[in-house]
Formats: structure tokens, sequence, C-alpha cells
């Protein structure tokens, strides 16, 4: 079974989707069909822009959706029986597997992206990489400490990245390393993704995903707050909803995609990180991607 996944925040680099744009006309006509529904030049960013402009969120995410949702919609072969995509990658899997239209996608996906910026300037907050340690040590100790820290991505086995304010994701890196774990590294972000801290961006989202018709995928979509298959557009929604305060179950999702059948994986989008993290989930994957 082929399954196609879709990466999410940090996979950008300057130059992406940027030889798809020059090649194929109809990538061209999308990518110049963004830039008026953003009302900037984004193209112009992802080509040339300095990392730095790329970091910024309101223009990260939607460069990483357009440059995802370009490869699939372009590509010949894209018949999948299962799709999924990590965090911000899962609003390219939707659009892909047909369950909302691009020009939908792209704006919710702009709308999420203003909504997190304005959340981590209320709350000064963070995240951290924990490796070399079990999930159940990782939510044992985040759930010892008193301000908010939690699990917030669970990315592969001994990989999981945890948020929360600043000082309790601090306290949850020292008192992890003293319990085993290898690393806790404080990661170059915005906010705190994926927390209870993000519960504004969620409220200031859900009106535009409400808003927003959902259709029935020509394929089960593996949404992050459940790692389960869904095809009911009542569900999705659902599940859409409360995304951005849940955590992406990334290691779940891989391990029940094979369980399911998938023995091929295609990552679709710029970098390779999810190709990376699946080999730790199933280290005999059969796995690729296209940039």
């Amino acid at each position: 079974m082929k399954v196609f996944v879709f990466p999410g925040q940090g996979a950008q680099f300057t130059g992406m989707g940027q030889d798809l744009y020059n090649n194929n006309p109809k990538v061209k006509e999308l990518f110049e069909k963004a830039n008026d529904i953003l009302g900037f030049r984004i193209t112009d960013i992802m080509f040339n822009g300095t990392a730095e402009d790329l970091k910024q969120t309101k223009v990260t995410q939607p460069a990483i959706f357009l440059h995802s949702v370009a490869l699939a919609l372009t590509a010949e072969d894209f018949q999948p029986d299962q799709v999924a995509g990590h965090s911000l990658g899962e609003f390219s899997a939707l659009v892909a597997a047909g369950a909302m239209s691009f020009e939908d996608g792209l704006r919710l996906v702009a709308a999420r992206a203003q909504a997190m910026q304005k959340a981590c300037e209320l709350n000064p907050s963070t995240m951290a990489a924990v490796l070399g340690a079990t999930d159940e040590l990782v939510e044992k100790v985040c759930a010892e400490i008193e301000g908010v820290v939690v699990p917030a991505n669970y990315n592969c086995p001994g990989q999981l990245v945890i948020s929360g304010s600043l000082e309790a994701v601090q306290e949850a890196c020292v008192r992890l390393k003293e319990a085993g774990a290898k690393r806790a590294l404080p990661l170059s972000v915005g906010g705190a993704f994926h927390s209870p801290l993000m519960e504004p961006a969620r409220i200031e989202l859900a009106a535009a995903i409400e808003r927003t018709e959902i259709r029935r995928p020509i394929c089960p979509v593996y949404q992050n707050v459940d790692a389960k298959p869904h095809t009911d557009p009542a569900e999705i929604k659902q599940n859409l909803l409360i995304q951005l305060t849940a955590p992406v179950r990334w290691t779940q999702t891989v391990l029940e995609m094979k369980k399911d059948g998938a023995d091929e994986f295609i990552e679709l989008g710029p970098g390779n990180v999810l190709q990376g993290l699946i080999k730790k989930c199933i280290p005999d994957a059969n796995t690729s991607g296209r940039q």
C-alpha cells in the first residue's frame, strides 16, 4: 500500500519550489494563485528570501503547504492508499486527498499561522526536544511539574518534543536529564505549539475551520490527534478543531499505517525529515521523497 506523507514547519529552505515553478506550468499557475490569495508574493521569499525571512511563521507555513500540495496535485502517480501530515502537514494531506479545496486549505493555513504568531506574542513560551527517553518517562515528568509543560510531538521512539512556558520547559529539561534522558535541547521556535498555550489560536482558527467545507477524501487521512484513519468529514473537522492544542502523535500514526498495510512511504515537500522519522519507527520501511 502506497502512503504519501507531508512535512510540517521546519522543512523550509531558500529556493524551495523554484524548479517546480520554472518547469511546470500547472505549478506556476498554482503558485501565482497563492500570491493573489495571500496578498503578498510568497514565491519571492521562497525562491530568494533569507533563512530568517523564511522562518517567519506567516511565511513558513503557507510556503511548506504550497510546495507540498503542488507536488501532490501535479504528480501523475498520486493515487494514495493512505495520507498523513505532521502538524501543518495535515492540511497539505487533506487538500491532496480532496477533503478540501486548495484555496480553502491555503486560507486556513495562513489564518493558522497568524493565529499562532499572536498566541506566541501573548505568552512567552518554548519547546524542547527530548532524546533517549521513553514516552512514559517524558509524560510522567511533565505531569509532575506545576507550570504548563506537555508532550507535543511524538516524533519517533526516543524522540519527543515537549512544549510549554519558558520556566516549566526549562525545569522539565533538567529533570529529564537527571532521570536518564540523553539530551533535552531547547528549540529555536516562536512559542509552545501543540500545548494549552495555543488556546487563543485554537479559538481564533476554529471559526475559520467551521466555515470551511470538508468533503470525503479519496483515501483515509490519518490525523494527528488520535493517529487513526478518518474519511468522515464531520470527524475530520472535529479533529482539526483540536489539533493546535493537542499533541502530534506521529510515532503512533506511522505504526498504525503500517498495521493497516502501508509498505511504501513517499514524502512530498521540502526536506526529508519524515523519511528519517519513519525509518526510526519502522527500520525496514521503504521510504522516498520528492522535492
